[in-house]
């Protein structure tokens, strides 16, 4: 039996003694009477072979190791056996768990070496680690994009398929994501679960991720390219695109192409039309929220942008931005020349 053991765990082929055929799938045959009561020598064996001879009757989807099925079903079954005892989130696998209760102690183990950011899963860093080597090993074989993890694949992919599976049951708003449904439950009901010590409340819990990193002054990315850094991986993303040129997203309408879907759903609203910002002082409408924000400030009188060498104060940053011109310029230069009036409100910078 020793030697049968030694030369069937060389073999490339199913062995007959130790397997058997059940209907349509191959199981295990008397695998503890071959390889006694070591569990870690049969999973070995199966996963030598390439057996994944464990189905689930549910969906198909086949396993090498029946412990690896069992918490598969959970999907199905909806069973959440582990459970938290600090707050008492459920979770299907004790995994998860556990990694969920690192959110208690704040234990991250898993370190980037390259910017020093802590994760609690392992995968979790792998995934981080792309962003530093520009790895994006997922891509879309509808478009061509590609992404850093095949979850994001997933969910961009339902941007082609139009499909939204997770639905509000306050509104009936669907949803590509579930955490975009959990997110905007909130604004049924009011809820802002993450706090930051120092001054607000956000609904998400990135948002304060990045909030906090105007207190510390904190910005992990990097550009390759000038080394301009910056606070989330999306301003990067956006801001390499300076150096690359690509503008991914075109209009469908006139072939105008922009670095930022955002530019692209406001310049959509040339050709329709549109101008869904209204203002509920005066009933002027708007493209842009940030045009109906700076419109607003004509009503409250608001000039929050101040400038640091006058101190003079302005509704509109960009404003502001064409005042400090003045004090950078060399007086001598200008001398005779009439000085602009920049004292005005910048309407002409709001799109009417």
């Amino acid at each position: 039996m020793i030697s049968h053991k030694r030369s069937c765990e060389k073999s490339s082929d199913v062995c007959e003694k130790c397997f058997t055929t059940s209907g349509d799938m191959i199981v295990p045959k008397q695998t503890q009477t071959v390889f006694g009561q070591d569990d870690q020598l049969i999973e070995r064996h199966q996963t030598d072979l390439g057996e994944k001879p464990y189905s689930c009757y549910k969906c198909g989807k086949s396993f090498n190791q029946p412990s690896n099925l069992k918490s598969h079903l959970r999907i199905h079954t909806g069973q959440k056996p582990f459970s938290c005892d600090q707050c008492g989130k459920s979770f299907a696998q004790s995994n998860n768990l556990i990694s969920h209760q690192r959110t208690h102690t704040g234990e991250k183990p898993y370190i980037c070496n390259e910017c020093g950011k802590g994760f609690t899963q392992s995968q979790s860093l792998k995934s981080h680690l792309r962003i530093h080597t520009g790895e994006k090993p997922y891509g879309c074989d509808q478009c061509g994009k590609r992404f850093v993890t095949l979850g994001q694949l997933n969910l961009h992919l339902r941007i082609h398929t139009g499909e939204k599976p997770c639905s509000c049951d306050v509104c009936g708003k669907s949803f590509t994501q579930s955490t975009h449904l959990t997110t905007h439950k909130r604004t049924h009901t009011g809820e802002k679960p993450y706090h930051c010590s120092d001054c607000d409340k956000f609904t998400q819990s990135i948002h304060l991720t990045i909030h906090k990193r105007t207190h510390t002054g904190e910005k992990a990315y990097n550009c390759s390219d000038c080394n301009k850094r910056f606070v989330t991986s999306t301003k990067l993303i956006k801001h390499q695109r300076t150096h690359t040129g690509e503008k991914p997203y075109s209009c469908d309408q006139c072939g105008r192409r922009f670095t930022q879907v955002g530019y692209l759903t406001t310049h959509k609203q040339i050709h329709s039309g549109e101008r869904p910002f209204l203002c509920s002082d005066c009933g002027k409408s708007f493209v842009r929220s940030a045009h109906l924000r700076v419109h607003q400030r004509t009503h409250t009188g608001e000039k929050p942008y101040s400038c640091s060498q006058c101190g003079k104060s302005y509704s509109d940053s960009r404003v502001l931005i064409n005042h400090q011109k003045v004090h950078s310029v060399d007086l001598q230069s200008v001398e005779g020349s009439p000085t602009p009036d920049l004292g005005s409100e910048g309407s002409e910078h709001i799109v009417k």
